[in-house]
């Protein structure tokens, strides 16, 4: 073939491959960037473009922004692979926009989890122990299932129904690979009845219930007193917390703590240690609740990723799992001190 011809051949090879980028590479791009092939060919084309208005004598700015403008065509055209994970991140990515971060007082919030609390507080004193506890396990294993599965394809209408019941309540973190607080919470509810008697735990409950909100309200109110401020923790206690959201949250639990005690069963005796004793014992209780919201830190402990190559679910160090159990426990301390029965029966309803 003479050499004019293959010249001849080239220029036209160019000007198809110059017009079909310019009118087709949007279009062409979606549909072959489905493949790492089909990317070279679209890159290739665009290379063509380029170096076609070079050799055509274009000025170089005028070369240099058509070939821009194919690249960032190319940047705008994901291959289907990014497009399905865009798709299916788009459940809980945008529910995340929608929600408030842990700097915020979030006041339904704090209902939400006091409401729970109270909730289950009451279950635990109607309900036989060999069926709460149970059914606190259940609850608690079929919230992990939930966790670990609802940001895998194919599961993520669990965040949308998390959001439509729960709504505000979530913290932004909880739609971003966290777990929400509801394990932990209901972990902590388990364990505590489980784990001591059936009063102790109530009481336990009672203090996740109103120390860990409380605590968090007043400490987040008097955020700006910097002399209360305990920025980088006591021996990794109270990191980014508060003396007074501590006191406020000790306090807070005092009436109630008062309430529950002085109408319990005490029978005909009356109360070991008078007035004195269910003043100590309660307000004992509030501190042993706010300071378990205490002593877990901000942000919280959590466990690496990976543990010898494994990857490990994003656990970490919950106040909603460690109140309650530090209070039961706590409780069953004090009435010690004070010398209460440990088998002390609350009334019927609690509060009245």
């Amino acid at each position: 073939m003479k050499p004019n011809s293959v010249l001849l051949i080239l220029t036209i090879l160019r000007w198809i491959s110059s017009s079909f980028a310019a009118v087709q590479l949007p279009i062409a791009s979606s549909f072959l960037g489905k493949n790492e092939i089909g990317r070279i060919t679209i890159l290739a084309t665009a290379q063509i473009r380029a170096g076609d208005a070079h050799l055509g004598g274009t000025s170089p700015d005028s070369s240099g922004l058509r070939s821009d403008q194919f690249q960032n065509t190319l940047k705008k055209s994901p291959n289907t692979s990014e497009l399905q994970d865009e798709s299916a991140e788009g459940s809980h990515v945008e529910i995340a926009k929608k929600l408030k971060n842990r700097n915020h007082t979030n006041l339904s919030r704090k209902f939400t989890h006091a409401g729970f609390g109270i909730f289950f507080a009451c279950l635990n004193q109607f309900m036989p122990h060999h069926q709460f506890v149970p059914a606190m396990a259940l609850l608690t294993a079929s919230t992990l299932v939930m966790e670990l599965l609802r940001y895998r394809r194919g599961f993520r209408w669990m965040n949308v129904a998390l959001h439509f019941f729960l709504g505000g309540a979530l913290r932004k973190h909880e739609m971003e690979g966290k777990f929400t607080g509801s394990f932990y919470y209901f972990a902590g509810v388990a364990a505590s009845a489980y784990l001591f008697p059936k009063t102790a735990a109530t009481m336990g409950i009672c203090q996740l219930a109103l120390a860990d909100p409380s605590a968090s309200y007043f400490g987040r109110r008097t955020r700006h007193i910097y002399w209360s401020r305990i920025e980088n923790g006591l021996g990794g206690i109270g990191r980014n917390k508060g003396i007074l959201g501590f006191l406020g949250g000790a306090l807070f639990c005092f009436p109630f703590n008062y309430r529950v005690l002085k109408i319990a069963k005490w029978g005909a005796s009356g109360i070991p240690g008078g007035e004195a004793a269910i003043v100590s014992a309660s307000l004992m209780l509030g501190l042993a609740g706010a300071f378990a919201d205490l002593a877990v830190p901000t942000p919280a402990l959590t466990m690496p990723k990976k543990l010898l190559g494994v990857p490990v679910p994003p656990f970490h160090v919950d106040d909603n799992f460690v109140v309650p159990i530090f209070s039961g426990w706590a409780c069953t301390k004090i009435f010690q001190i004070v010398g209460w029965d440990q088998g002390l029966k609350l009334a019927n309803h609690i509060i009245f």
